[in-house]
């Protein structure tokens, strides 16, 4: 069997409007509208069309199917992550695993998407490509820039996933965080009797008064700043390591 060529929405010329008929950032826009309010289980060109109050065929106008106008709403999502021109390197990666992190939680079906859906989309060649000049121009040098640019946005993805997952489990128990913490407790207590380091540590948050969407938040910002911490101390290390011998 022959392998399915590789095709993407960015290839393709842009259509303008057709008389009396929908623009393409009007279909994005709805697309991103009842993916956000029903889960990506729930787009359909036919629920989209019925949806605008247009047939299949003011959609099919500017996408050829599903699979780009996935592409195109996921650039939607990636405009969210803005890096200014210019920026130096450590707030150019903060300002992107930031901006990444809230695309992420504002629509959380997204995050299943990421490294599967192409990222050729301007919002997100923008924001690599002055991600990647502001990496290069701090001094990480060959193929340092590509693993430095790859740690940043591996733990972006790997801190966020999962708090998504536990926002949604949250939303679906149809509890609080406060009930769900309640509910959880005396489980995690009996099953943590055998490993007392774990008990230690849930005993000690369990008697604080800690709001555990905060402390994710402060858990992203510490190891952000523990990894932009590495990633400079790897740049002097290779400074000293090139600089002539006094």
């Amino acid at each position: 069997m022959q392998p399915k060529p590789f095709t993407t929405v960015w290839t393709r010329e842009r259509k303008g409007r057709r008389e009396q008929g929908l623009s393409r950032d009007q279909i994005v826009r709805a697309a991103l509208d009842l993916l956000d309010a029903e889960g990506l289980d729930a787009l359909s060109m036919r629920k989209l069309g019925a949806r605008l109050g247009a047939g299949a065929t003011s959609l099919y106008w500017h996408v050829a199917n599903k699979d780009e106008l996935i592409e195109l709403v996921m650039d939607e999502v990636y405009a969210k992550v803005v890096v200014p021109d210019g920026t130096q390197w450590q707030e150019a990666a903060r300002v992107f695993s930031y901006g990444m992190r809230a695309a992420i939680l504002d629509h959380p079906w997204c995050a299943g998407l990421i490294g599967i859906v192409p990222a050729l989309g301007p919002n997100a060649m923008t924001a690599a490509d002055r991600l990647l000049g502001a990496f290069s121009g701090a001094g990480f040098q060959g193929t340092d820039v590509d693993y430095a640019m790859t740690a940043v946005i591996s733990y972006t993805l790997g801190a966020t996933v999962p708090e998504v997952a536990w926002l949604s489990a949250l939303r679906e128990s149809g509890r609080d965080v406060a009930g769900l913490q309640a509910a959880v407790a005396p489980v995690i207590e009996e099953l943590s009797a055998g490993w007392p380091n774990l008990r230690d540590r849930y005993v000690a948050y369990s008697v604080k008064d800690i709001d555990p969407i905060a402390a994710r938040r402060i858990a992203f910002e510490y190891g952000l700043t523990a990894l932009l911490d590495g990633l400079a101390a790897r740049i002097a290390s290779a400074d000293s390591t090139h600089s002539p011998a006094g």
